[in-house]
């Protein structure tokens, strides 16, 4: 199992920010596009942030250009956007490259964490982050912010 909290990122407005700041907390990390089709996912990632994020559950979404060139704008047209279309007030970080030679170091590790390890397939996968800051799953795209093997796997996490 790895650990991701020596990792650091850049929020969507610059800041530095660590991932062990968020120890004690379950954690949900997505990579997001504007323009793909699963982009309604939005909602129900926000629908998670509202109904587990005062039980401690931070969802993270990590704009992401590298599937279909599906989130070309810059970081202050992706915040507006999520907030505007979508009312997101989840944590939005720094765009990132999820796979290939300029892969972010947080997506090495989530992608080599747990099963299927490999690069990520296509935008809004999803990785959960146990309190310790452990990688614990993996879900593929299709799998709904809102479906039953999702929520289940978060109250798991969250009960511990």
């Amino acid at each position: 199992m790895s650990n991701i909290s020596d990792i650091s990122v850049k929020t969507i407005d610059g800041k530095e920010q660590k991932f062990a700041d968020y120890q004690g907390n379950v954690l949900l990390i997505v990579n997001v596009a504007s323009y793909c089709g699963y982009t309604p996912q939005y909602k129900g990632l926000e629908q998670l942030n509202q109904d587990y994020g005062d039980k401690g559950l931070k969802v993270m979404g990590f704009p992401c250009n590298d599937f279909g060139a599906q989130e070309p704008g810059s970081n202050e047209e992706i915040a507006k956007f999520c907030e505007t279309s979508y009312g997101v007030n989840f944590d939005l970080f720094d765009k990132v490259h999820a796979k290939g030679a300029e892969q972010h170091p947080l997506y090495k590790t989530l992608t080599s964490s747990v099963e299927p390890q490999g690069d990520v397939a296509w935008n809004f996968e999803k990785f959960l982050i146990d309190k310790q800051g452990n990688v614990v799953a993996r879900y593929k795209s299709g799998v709904t912010p809102t479906s039953s093997e999702l929520v289940g796997a978060i109250e798991t996490e969250l009960a511990k």
